[in-house]
């Protein structure tokens, strides 16, 4: 079955569309690249910081070498001795070494591999020390060695402790992660904080725009923020202001022609009549006819002239004051009650199915009035000898109201037009009627934010009532 639904009726909001928004956006790419920005300056100052210690060694490891090269062959290993006797916290490693690796002297036990070494003498500038972890019996220490070839041979190898230097490294680098873990927390929390006021301005925003666009234009958007929001939200309410104003200046100067031509347009009415049992009296028929005529037209003119009024009385109600729960069996049981001599009248089988559902929060007349509407077409239009059913029943949303026929039916090109003002479908203009009919069933259906389809095959119209909200207010 191919629907219609009236426009404006339906929301498609989801919940996890609010992580999809330009704020969240930016905050996730604001918090990507404070993470990899923290990340690169954590390792430029553990580099920088490594760099400056290492440098450091190096510089007092030089300046030992030197000192050990104002020392004579042969008091090398007792200056070594005494050094570690007197060494307090094992800051300095020594070691001496034959040409062939055997040790002489010192707390260093093998040469270390891969170490270069530099001959007594040289220039230390551009010699760089190796760093290294010691193999001891106690204690693995990291330390930064450089080593020297004396000129009788002896491989003299000089270390200084890191292990000091290196834990105040790790505790450096331990306070700079959980600072930045504190500051990209701290960031994150008063973005989101941020981001959730953002959303709810414009959550406030989106259910009055929805107001606004099922005809309630006496809503205007939140202000009070100071920023482009508040800006937009000026610039939208001095619009509305506008429209409301032009829409209720065009709606006064219609209302007052509809009063103001429904008067005379009575008068003329009731003159005519005068004038038909006059003329009933003379025994002229064609006078008599022309008149019954012009009766005619002009009780039509005036059911028009009522219908346009009650649908823009319909549409000028803004408040729900009214509204209670409404018995939606007990409204159909009634309705059908009321059309049954109708439709015998034209040999046409009305056929009703009411389940029990929940109340509504509804006008009852107006329901009533929006539904006789409906049926009253179904009869209307179906065919001598026709069928028309009517069946309220309970969906999963709520209660739901389906009236169809077997007449000439709707086609889908022109569903949107027939719940326009004086819209009549070609084939069925034979049939006396104003087409303000479904106008007045859409003003109601809109008032309820109920939800209104217009189904059927080639031949035949279905019409389903939603009787739920589906506004997301």
């Amino acid at each position: 079955m191919i629907s219609t639904a009236i426009p404006g009726t339906t929301s498609t909001h989801r919940p996890g569309q609010r992580w999809h928004t330009t704020t969240f956006r930016w905050l996730s790419a604001y918090a990507a690249i404070f993470s990899i920005s923290f990340m690169a300056l954590l390792g430029f100052l553990e580099y920088s910081v490594g760099a400056a210690m290492e440098r450091e060694a190096d510089s007092a490891i030089r300046w030992q070498i030197r000192y050990f090269d104002s020392k004579s062959d042969d008091r090398i290993a007792s200056v070594i001795g005494r050094r570690l006797e007197r060494e307090n916290g094992h800051t300095n490693y020594y070691g001496l070494f034959t040409p062939d690796g055997q040790e002489l002297a010192g707390d260093i036990p093998n040469v270390p591999s891969g170490l270069k070494f530099a001959h007594q003498g040289d220039s230390l500038v551009s010699q760089f020390g190796r760093t290294l972890v010691l193999e001891q019996e106690s204690s693995r220490p990291t330390v930064r060695v450089m080593g020297e070839i004396r000129d009788n041979g002896l491989m003299l190898v000089i270390g200084r402790n890191l292990s000091d230097v290196r834990h105040v490294r790790e505790e450096l680098t331990k306070a700079l992660i959980g600072g930045g873990i504190l500051c990209l927390v701290v960031s994150l929390a008063t973005g989101i904080l941020l981001s959730l006021r953002q959303m709810r301005r414009v959550s406030d925003m989106r259910r009055v725009t929805i107001r606004i666009a099922n005809g309630d234009l006496a809503q205007r958007l939140p202000v009070g923020g100071r920023d482009e929001l508040d800006m937009l939200s000026h610039l939208v309410n001095h619009m509305l202001d506008e429209v409301e104003r032009l829409m209720n200046e065009v709606k006064g100067a219609c209302d007052g022609i509809a009063h103001d031509l429904r008067t005379p347009l009575v008068r003329l009415r009731l003159q005519l009549a005068n004038l038909a049992e006059r003329v009933r009296t003379s025994g002229d028929e064609t006078t008599a006819g022309l008149i019954a005529s012009a009766r005619t037209e002009a009780d039509s003119i005036l059911d028009r002239f009522g219908a346009m009024l009650r649908i823009s009385e319909i549409g000028a109600l803004q408040r729900r004051s009214g509204f209670d729960e409404v018995m939606l069996q007990t409204l159909v049981d009634e309705l059908c009650d009321l059309y049954l001599p109708l439709a015998e009248e034209k040999s046409i089988r009305l056929l009703s199915s009411t389940d029990s559902v929940e109340p509504v929060h509804a006008d009852r007349a107006l329901l009533f009035e929006a539904f006789s509407n409906l049926l009253d077409n179904a009869i209307k239009f179906a065919p001598e000898s026709g069928e028309v059913s009517v069946m309220l029943r309970s969906c999963e949303s709520g209660a739901q109201l389906v009236i169809a026929d077997n007449g000439p039916g709707i086609p889908v090109s022109e569903r949107h037009a027939v719940l326009n003002r004086f819209y009549r479908i070609e084939k069925t203009r034979h049939v006396p009627g104003t087409g303000l009919g479904l106008g007045i069933v859409s003003a109601i259906i809109r008032l309820h934010d109920f939800e209104l389809r217009i189904g059927g095959e080639d031949r035949g119209t279905t019409i389903t009532i939603n009787c739920w909200p589906h506004n997301l207010q």
